[in-house]
């Protein structure tokens, strides 16, 4: 495990998870939403984006931590594992509304108050954004792809790693 994607609905705990996996693995974690978004909560430009993200992908170690479906193909290429955290809906609304307010070293602003949009692409992602992480997952098979449906699951699989003095 040296290249690492960790992907899935926003709210469901990657980030968090990826903080852990650093904490055991060494492994730089790079968060995409600050590759992508500005602090005055702009996004830079697409070319400006992948020109970031093309400074990480050939690094020989590595955490990427994030969906962008623009860029995902790009990122499960590269990697060597990936961790796609497949909660119900209702768990990432509820991991959104307990992180209001607080600052998150993955974001570079302190989110205040719901984005109705936001709130709208969390109850579609199943739907929507799903399909099309499980095609890319088939695609991308000789990946080792560990596929979490709880938090408990996430930190059970931390909790092990630790245990194991990975």
């Amino acid at each position: 495990m040296k290249r690492v994607c960790v992907i899935g609905c926003p709210g469901s705990g990657k980030s968090t998870f990826a903080r852990a996996l650093r904490e055991i693995t060494g492994l730089p974690i790079c968060h995409l939403d600050l590759l992508h978004h500005n602090p005055d909560r702009t996004t830079v430009d697409r070319a400006v984006f992948i020109e970031r993200l093309d400074k990480v992908l050939p690094q020989e170690r590595w955490i990427i931590d994030g969906n962008y479906s623009a860029t995902m193909e790009l990122r499960l290429a590269a990697c060597d594992t990936v961790f796609f955290f497949d909660l119900p809906a209702e768990v990432c609304l509820a991991g959104v509304e307990s992180r209001r307010g607080k600052v998150r070293p993955d974001m570079p602003w302190v989110e205040m108050e719901e984005d109705p949009e936001f709130t709208e692409y969390i109850k579609n992602f199943s739907s929507t954004r799903r399909p099309e992480i499980m095609a890319l997952l088939r695609k991308y098979a000789d990946k080792t792809v560990v596929v979490f449906r709880s938090r408990a699951e996430a930190n059970a699989y931390i909790q092990k790693l630790r245990e194991t003095d990975h």
